[in-house]
């Protein structure tokens, strides 16, 4: 009786030394890098709050909204979310000291989709040598989807270069005798989306394409330009550049009475920001593509994703446009780091974060289009590969045709 006693005692003692080894383990799990704790996770951003890419603004408000709802909901993993974000007015030397602040000054756990080419370009070689995630960067550039060179940097949205082949084959089926006129910003954008234009087109580029000109993001207005396209005799117009220039491209188009087939690019396609300063009427029958819902369209308007997004808008965005396009891609975006976050678990490192990042499978926001998926590699880092056609028809986007991805980034 007494051996038995003294059994059992032994067994809580070694029990006990069992649960004192692992809770030490479990501890020893939690592992942080700067701006992660127990309690918060450092987020930084840069955005275009000021300067000629202002609309894109809204992005940022969306960002900081969405972290409210996560924080009122307890935060990521019981971590609470702290969002700082800096005015770069779409310039790359502005970026580049804003994010020097984030990262030096408030020691941020990573930058999260900062926006715009030239600026994600400024920045992207100091995050590296840094090793801190550039992560979801708000373009499409093909520089973005390079892991061997630039571990810490990673898209998310459809490239530019697959996205212009995605133009060049809707051409090539639709209107095979196109005479196209080309404006781009003079940037990695502008030159990445007519270079996938231009592989589509293959051999037939040279015919096809009978006139191109670039613009400088500095320049007032680009109506010049557009009055230098009509002259080529182009009966298509693609336009290539950022929303400001693309909104101005626009209303110059139809001021001119020219009246060719016209594609603009996804990221000028927003209702709000670009469509409604050139005039709607202006906009009818403009071309071209995109990987989340129209919320305006009355076909998603029982659609749970939908009306899970609304609620959130009437929430913590009252006020806002809810048919802005670039509200809902920014509010797929956030929900997308949340969920590699949320797959971090306590192992917030930046090496982490980037890992998680680099392993989602088949994950799918509320706003994506059905078909469409988010799918990362170790070896790509290329979140999003497909895109559906839109018209402009009766002051809304329609959706038309299938969904189409281009071959490849190079």
């Amino acid at each position: 009786m007494k051996l038995g006693k003294l059994f059992r005692s032994g067994s809580f003692l070694i029990a006990g030394a069992i649960i004192a080894t692992t809770g030490v383990e479990a501890l020893a799990q939690k592992k942080y890098d700067p701006g992660a704790t127990d309690k918060e996770i450092k987020i930084g951003n840069v955005s275009a709050y000021s300067g000629p890419a202002s609309a894109y603004g809204i992005l940022g408000k969306t960002y900081q909204a969405y972290f409210d709802k996560i924080n009122d909901e307890g935060g990521i993993n019981g971590r609470k979310i702290s969002f700082i974000s800096y005015d770069d007015a779409y310039s790359p030397p502005k970026a580049v000291e804003q994010t020097r602040k984030l990262v030096e000054s408030d020691e941020v756990l990573l930058i999260f989709s900062p926006n715009g080419t030239p600026t994600n370009s400024a920045i992207q070689k100091y995050l590296n040598a840094k090793k801190v995630p550039q992560l979801f960067a708000g373009s499409g550039g093909a520089k973005f989807n390079d892991p061997k060179n630039f571990p810490w940097t990673m898209g998310w949205q459809t490239s530019y270069p697959v996205e212009g082949q995605v133009y060049g084959k809707y051409l090539l089926k639709e209107k095979p005798d196109a005479r196209i006129a080309v404006l781009f910003q003079n940037d990695d954008y502008g030159k990445d989306m007519l270079k996938g234009l231009r592989r589509a087109l293959g051999e037939r580029a040279a015919h096809m394409i009978v006139a191109e000109d670039s613009y400088e993001v500095s320049e007032p207005t680009i109506d010049s330009h557009v009055v230098k396209l009509r002259a080529s005799g182009a009966n298509v117009f693609v336009n290539f550049a950022s929303p400001k220039f693309a909104a101005q491209a626009i209303k110059k188009v139809a001021e001119l009475g020219w009246s060719p087939l016209s594609i603009v690019s996804n990221v000028s396609a927003s209702v709000e920001g670009v469509l409604k300063p050139a005039g709607l009427a202006a906009a009818e029958g403009l071309v071209s593509a995109t990987f989340v819902k129209d919320t305006s369209d009355p076909q998603w308007a029982n659609d749970p994703g939908v009306k899970t997004y609304f609620d959130f808008l009437a929430k913590y965005m009252p006020g806002v446009n809810k048919a802005d396009s670039d509200v809902s891609r920014a509010y797929a975006r956030v929900q997308t780091l949340v969920e590699v976050l949320k797959n971090c678990g306590d192992n917030l490192t930046r090496e982490n974060v980037m890992k998680q990042a680099a392993n989602l499978k088949n994950f799918r926001t509320e706003m994506l289009l059905p078909g469409i998926t988010v799918n990362t590699s170790p070896t790509n880092f290329a979140p999003l590969t497909q895109l559906q056609l839109i018209k402009f028809r009766e002051n809304k986007w329609v959706l038309f045709g299938d969904v189409l991805a281009g071959d490849s980034d190079n």
